[in-house]
Parts: C-alpha cells; sequence; structure tokens
C-alpha cells in the first residue's frame, strides 16, 4: 500500500500518479463504473497509514484497486500549496490526505457528468478521480467545488485488497457518494463501522460465508 510556485509544477506532480495507474484511461471510457465500494477499517489494522479509515475504492483492469482514504483532511488548503495560483484561492475545503503512494502529487474526485479528461476513472455515476495535472488543474479553474482534492492515493496489485479483506483487516460496505464529500468527517469511520459490523453479523448468521462479500471484489 512539495509545494510549486505555479500550476506547473502542479500540473508535473499529478502527472507522476498516471504513471502509477495502469490502465487507467481505458475505465475512463467505460460507459458505467465497474462497482466503487467503502473500505472501512478494522481496529486491528494498526499501520498509521490506515488506522481508523475510510476509502472510496475502485476496481481497474486485471483484478487491482486504487482508491482514496475521504476520512483524513490535512491543515493545509490549495492556496496554502500554490499561492500564486489564483483559482485555488477558491477551493473552500482542505486538501485531504488520500494515501501514502506519491504524496507529493494532487488528484481530485469530482462530481461530473461524464469524464472529466483522459486518465480520469470512473468510480460512481457522475463521480471520477482525476488523476492527470492538466485535467485537475481544469477543474479548480472550472468548477473548483464541485471536488474534493487529495495529496496522495492507495492502490493494491492484483488480489492484493482480497487477501487483505480474508484477513480481517477492511470491512466493505457499498459505496456512497455523499460520504465521499461529508463536510466534517470526523465520526465517519465510527459511524460505518458500527453499520460494518451490523452488516456483518446479519450475512453471518444468513450465511456463513467469509463476510458475504466475495462477489463485490470481483472474486467468486
Amino acid at each position: 500500500m512539495g509545494q510549486g510556485s505555479s500550476m506547473g509544477r502542479f500540473a508535473v506532480f499529478a502527472m507522476l500518479g498516471v504513471a502509477c495507474l495502469p490502465l487507467a484511461s481505458a475505465r475512463a471510457q467505460d460507459a458505467d463504473p465497474a462497482g466503487a465500494i467503502m473500505l472501512v477499517a478494522a481496529p486491528r489494522l494498526v499501520d498509521p497509514d490506515y488506522r481508523a479509515t475510510v476509502l472510496l475504492a475502485v476496481p481497474i483492469e486485471n483484478n487491482r484497486h486504487v482508491g482514496v482514504i475521504i476520512n483524513r483532511p490535512t491543515g493545509r488548503t490549495l492556496s496554502s500549496l500554490f499561492p500564486e495560483h489564483a483559482p485555488s484561492k477558491l477551493v473552500r475545503d482542505p486538501v485531504y490526505f488520500g494515501g501514502p503512494m506519491l504524496r507529493q502529487a494532487i488528484f481530485a474526485v469530482v462530481h461530473a457528468d461524464h469524464t472529466p479528461g483522459p486518465g480520469s476513472i470512473q468510480m460512481m455515476k457522475e463521480l471520477f478521480l482525476a488523476t492527470q495535472g492538466a485535467v485537475v488543474d481544469h477543474i479548480i479553474e472550472e468548477t473548483p467545488n464541485e471536488a474534493r482534492y487529495y495529496v496522495g492515493y492507495v492502490a493494491w496489485r492484483p488480489g492484493e485488497l482480497r487477501q487483505e479483506v480474508d484477513r480481517g483487516l477492511w470491512y466493505v460496505l457499498d459505496a456512497d457518494p455523499e460520504l465521499a464529500f461529508r463536510k466534517d468527517p470526523g465520526s465517519l469511520w465510527e459511524e460505518l463501522l458500527r453499520r460494518a459490523r451490523a452488516v456483518t453479523a446479519r450475512v453471518t448468521a444468513a450465511a456463513p460465508a467469509p463476510l458475504g462479500l466475495v462477489s463485490v471484489l470481483g472474486v467468486e
């Protein structure tokens, strides 16, 4: 699992993300999303990068997954990161910590009825993860508050997320786009942990298969 004095520097950082998101552009062309999920860290997951986190994740090709942590706002704003870029001053929400991979890059999860640009990954209906610097720039300049901005992201190798769920590191819930934009996510982990435990208890009582969630991860 920097700062720059202009958005040109910003774009270079964000472009680095594309190299680490294989086949992202192919996903962006799909007519329908392939099934986003919410991942709720189990209490036993004590890695400091993931402890008490909630992630929005989506499968991509070859049984891989990518996602962002949605409940870790940082103390920084886009305007503090890019003080010479005037459109960044229009973004009201803080920048969020999206994950430990490419912490120097900026990504955006944006509400849009079509792909915001090359390299974007459709996560849900009208919800995209923008990975390329030029695309993120355009979002900030045209619809700055229709998106949430992240430093870093999370990626799993083929089959790795399935293994982590089997080990009891994550609970899996249906994705909820409203939760991805909650203004105050401070209690989100506790809330979803209670919900996930209740769902798991019902599934186990009805049919004692491991979490009853194999198909949602794309593994039969």
